[in-house]
């Protein structure tokens, strides 16, 4: 009889273990938040971690928009050129950016470059004792670690954001006018014609909350990490794992409420 359940037992296990940690999660938040309101506003630490997170990142962002226009335009091109449409190259490109590829992208980037090393450097100050230390001398954790993330996530995402829709829609100026010979004025003009308020609102409303999950899940998984340096490495796997599936996961339902 017990092999029959054992299938349950393990579903209600995992399911059980979901809805507890995903608790726990929100309630960090929820405290997160609530301390937000209180002083000591510590404005150099928000900029540290402006830093730590955008500026740091901006290289390998510029990288990554850069290629990923020109390879959008140059798969597009030859799309559009079947349909005799190549004209629409600019709005193609451009769209594409702006909803979809530009907020995605560079949270991905972000995750990578700055998310896993704020869960090893939250994970590391809970194994050596730090955060307790900065309990025993009445400093809360919250407003000094968590606090200070995530509004440099707020405000990081959207300007890499910015920054990776613009130099994408150059790299791909640079191949569809330089290399496929289409004129400039036709690129940019059908930028202007086709892309709406709407569709900018709509690449901002994605990175700010993907600025917000990123740095909510990086420090919520350094702040709980286990110890030892194995307790940090899975941590940091565990919360890089975890931003770019719910970034995705998001994605999409922020796509389909914005679409409609």
């Amino acid at each position: 009889m017990n092999w029959v359940l054992a299938p349950f037992k393990f579903l209600g296990g995992i399911t059980h273990s979901f809805i507890r940690e995903l608790g726990r999660m929100g309630c960090f938040f929820a405290e997160s938040l609530f301390w937000m309101v209180f002083p000591p506003y510590l404005i150099q630490r928000i900029i540290r971690r402006i830093h730590f997170i955008g500026v740091k990142t901006t290289s390998v962002i510029v990288l990554t928009g850069s290629f990923t226009g020109m390879v959008m335009a140059l798969q597009v091109y030859y799309v559009l050129v079947k349909f005799g449409a190549e004209a629409s190259l600019g709005p193609v490109v451009a769209l594409s950016l702006i909803r979809e590829l530009g907020p995605v992208l560079s949270a991905m980037m972000v995750i990578g470059c700055a998310g896993s090393a704020l869960t090893a450097e939250i994970g590391i100050m809970r194994i050596t004792e730090q955060i307790d230390a900065l309990d025993a001398m009445a400093l809360n954790p919250y407003q000094y670690l968590i606090i200070p993330s995530l509004l440099a996530g707020v405000i990081s995402l959207p300007l890499l954001n910015a920054i990776f829709v613009v130099v994408g829609v150059f790299g791909g100026y640079a191949v569809g006018v330089g290399l496929m010979g289409i004129s400039g004025g036709t690129y940019f003009g059908g930028i202007r014609d086709f892309v709406e308020a709407k569709d900018i609102l709509e690449g901002l409303y994605k990175s700010l909350s993907f600025g917000v999950l990123i740095t909510l899940i990086s420090c919520y998984k350094g702040y709980y990490t286990g110890y030892g340096a194995e307790g940090v490495s899975k941590a940091t796997t565990r919360a890089v794992v975890l931003s770019s599936v719910t970034i995705l996961v998001w994605d999409y339902f922020m796509t389909s409420i914005l679409v409609t």
